[in-house]
């Protein structure tokens, strides 16, 4: 079955943004503008085709990426509509990993706020070009300027507008586009899908002259029919300028920048049009690169193409009620028929695919056959889980996976009696695989089952969905910071196993020395150790040990984390040494250099954004003072003042509350994760106190 769209006809884009930026509605406009709906769906109704869950729809908010597919001038363009909530990260972590290009939207009136920065920053890392719009012009406040401003100075992004605003806030009547020096009108009777073209009001023909000629001199970089027409002092086309803009955009050195109203029905349309103007198509960019499985470290690349090996990435697990288990999947190579045979490489499995599916939202279209640069949902996968690689088991092929933050809240839960318990146990297992971020362990000490996530509101969600979607009655506790433990200096330990019973015993005689590493580095082992002094058949053994030992830690049982350890030395016996003497002595080993190198207590530290109006400024600082927070900086935005603070997750819970008391409900606040760093000592022996550990030698 042949295509029905080529590849240079395809888009692959998201939508990312900080909260409350519409990215929904933008997308809400987008579906009904390219006649995928036919009634505009609202955000503030419950309405929303992206937001179906029913978390999404009682809160306003987006909870979980969606896809769709939809058409614009020929083009068949894949969009996912990401949360923009922190709790949520990891939806725009993973669908970053599979786009080819996105739409970074900003709120004219809240300019770059913080997750703006965090989803950025993660666009960087996967190298995703990206286009800019410029929302709620309509909206009191809204500056298009300063926005741009923003960009430039708190992204580093060569921002260049391809449309400005006609006024803003009431005064907002339309937008100007540079590139065609034309004024756009949109009619409100038609909700936006007619609009007029007029020349340029009065007052704008220079700010436009001057913004195209820098257009110009940056597609003149990366095309040479501009660059001629440029030396020669002739004017540009449109389609001229458009073809070097692009070139510039796909190497992710300028970001065009349109504006508009997603609400007003204004500028989406231009959106549209830029999308598929200067975003990639999935052949535009580098071939996809990946290790080859059966010969470590070898690195071999796929192209973009329909004859090349089958290669994709599945990035999203959903339990769907009506088809079980979907799996979200990107191709990058070759092509997938319907009940066709994939290897999964990165488990060593073989995966019968018994649909493919083209989703829109909650909904699904059935296809026979999946083509490079798609993304699709397949059911029957039972072993593939996110990061996994699928291929041509012949040409195997490891793609790059993504990196998921730990969790840093945690809460106990319980089933309300024996009929709950297994449905908890399936549910929690469902939700997991789910979401890479959330896990689910039991205390050692109190047998308690915990679960973990990204926050608060991430792990309400959670909870709720399990009670609503699997019927499971719990008691869930209070929410509780993730401490984590580390280490203060270096030391070095001999740790042994030597146990006699008869016949061949058991022997194994380790030294360990471990270092402190910086915040966030996670566990580094290092093996230094000849083969004369312990066989090399045993050193694996002595890593597993101490990775084991790295779940419960010395001081208070917490994780430990940010420690390199460096095997240094050992014995063995030529009879007795076994793979477990040396686990066991390798434990005994780490713990003992835990101890001389002085175990300390971790906690997560939040950046947090306080708007507060000018005069109940002074309040908030205060009690950010008071909750050992420290202030990084301040900075006006429009009547209200921004305080950026650095502060302990355990000291920010219920802080919705309280600022809405310091500020008379008029201050907003927004708060992600940063760093980890040491306890002080007062708090560290409360919490040992609390986790029943001994304080200064003392038994509490």
């Amino acid at each position: 079955m042949p295509r029905k769209f080529p590849v240079e006809r395809t888009r692959n884009s998201g939508i990312m943004a900080h909260i409350d930026a519409g990215k929904t509605t933008l997308t809400e406009r987008i579906l009904y503008y390219t006649g995928k709906v036919h009634r505009l769906g609202e955000v503030d109704d419950g309405a929303a085709t992206m937001d179906w869950m029913e978390q999404e729809k009682e809160r306003g908010i987006t909870i979980t990426s969606a896809a769709t597919t939809c058409y614009w001038r020929n083009n068949r363009i894949n969009i996912i509509d990401t949360p923009g909530h922190v709790d949520f990260t990891v939806e725009v972590e993973r669908s970053l990993r599979v786009l080819d290009g996105a739409v970074a939207l900003f709120c004219a009136v809240g300019g770059v706020e913080p997750q703006s920065e965090t989803v950025w920053h993660q666009a960087d890392r996967y190298k995703v070009p990206r286009i800019a719009f410029v929302n709620k012009m309509d909206r009191v406040g809204a500056d298009f300027e300063g926005t741009v401003s923003e960009m430039r100075s708190r992204l580093g992004a060569q921002a260049m507008p391809v449309m400005l605003p006609i006024g803003s806030a009431e005064t907002f009547e339309g937008i100007i586009d540079i590139i065609n020096r034309k004024a756009l009108y949109f009619d409100a009777s038609t909700q936006g899908l007619k609009f007029e073209e007029k020349d340029l009001p009065d007052g704008y023909e220079e700010e436009v002259e001057e913004h195209r000629i820098r257009l110009v001199e940056q597609a003149a970089e990366h095309d040479e029919e501009t660059l001629e027409h440029f030396l020669e002092e002739r004017d540009v086309s449109s389609r001229d300028l458009r073809r070097g803009l692009r070139a510039a955009v796909l190497k992710s050195e300028i970001i065009p920048v349109f504006c508009g109203s997603a609400l007003k029905n204004t500028g989406v349309q231009q959106l549209l049009d830029g999308v598929v103007d200067y975003l990639p198509a999935p052949g535009d960019l580098r071939s996809t690169t990946g290790e080859d499985p059966r010969k470590p470290g070898k690195r071999t690349v796929r192209h973009g193409k329909d004859d090349e090996p089958f290669s994709a990435l599945a990035f999203k697990i959903v339990v769907d009620p009506y088809v079980g288990r979907l799996t979200y999947v990107r191709v990058y190579s070759g092509t997938l028929n319907r009940g066709g045979q994939v290897y999964n490489a990165s488990r060593g499995v073989k995966e019968k695919i018994g649909r493919i599916l083209l989703m829109h939202a909650n909904k699904r279209e059935e296809l026979e056959a999946v083509y490079s640069g798609e993304i699709v949902g397949m059911v029957g996968l039972r072993k593939t889980g996110t990061g996994d690689t699928l291929c041509d088991e012949t040409k195997p092929i490891i793609l790059e996976s993504m990196d998921f933050p730990e969790p840093v809240i945690s809460v106990a839960i319980e089933p309300k009696s024996v009929a709950d318990e297994q449905k908890m146990e399936e549910a929690l297992a469902k939700l997991a695989s789910e979401d890479p971020t959330f896990k689910v362990h039991t205390d050692a000490e109190t047998g308690q089952r915990i679960i973990s996530g990204m926050g608060e509101l991430h792990l309400e969600i959670l909870v709720d969905r399990m009670m609503r979607e699997f019927a499971v009655r719990a008691n869930v506790g209070k929410p509780q910071v993730a401490f984590r433990e580390s280490i203060g200096g270096e030391a070095e330990a001999l740790g042994q196993f030597i146990r006699q019973m008869g016949g061949h015993g058991q022997f194994a005689k380790v030294v360990l020395r471990v270092k402190p590493l910086e915040r966030g580095a996670g566990f580094q082992f290092e093996d230094r150790v000849s083969g004369d002094l312990v066989p090399s058949e045993f050193h694996p053994a002595v890593e597993e040990g101490v990775r084991q030992s790295l779940e419960n830690g010395i001081l208070a049982g917490y994780p430990m984390g940010d420690i390199k350890v460096i095997f240094v030395g050992g014995e063995f016996h030529e009879t007795d040494s076994t793979d477990v003497a040396y686990k066991m002595a390798a434990a005994d080993a780490f713990r003992r250099a835990v101890n001389e190198a002085g175990p300390v207590l971790v906690e997560p530290i939040m950046d947090v954004e306080v708007v507060v109006p000018q005069d109940h400024v002074g309040d908030v600082i205060g009690d950010l003072n008071a909750r050992r927070g420290r202030i990084m900086a301040q900075r006006q935005r429009g009547d209200a003042r921004v305080v950026e603070a650095s502060v302990p997750l355990m000291e920010m819970f219920g802080y919705a509350t309280v600022i809405r008391s310091l500020s008379q409900g008029r201050a907003t606040h927004t708060m992600q994760f940063s760093t980890y760093s040491k306890v002080p000592r007062g708090i560290t022996d409360q919490i040992l106190v609390r986790r029943g550990r001994r304080v200064q030698g003392r038994s509490a």
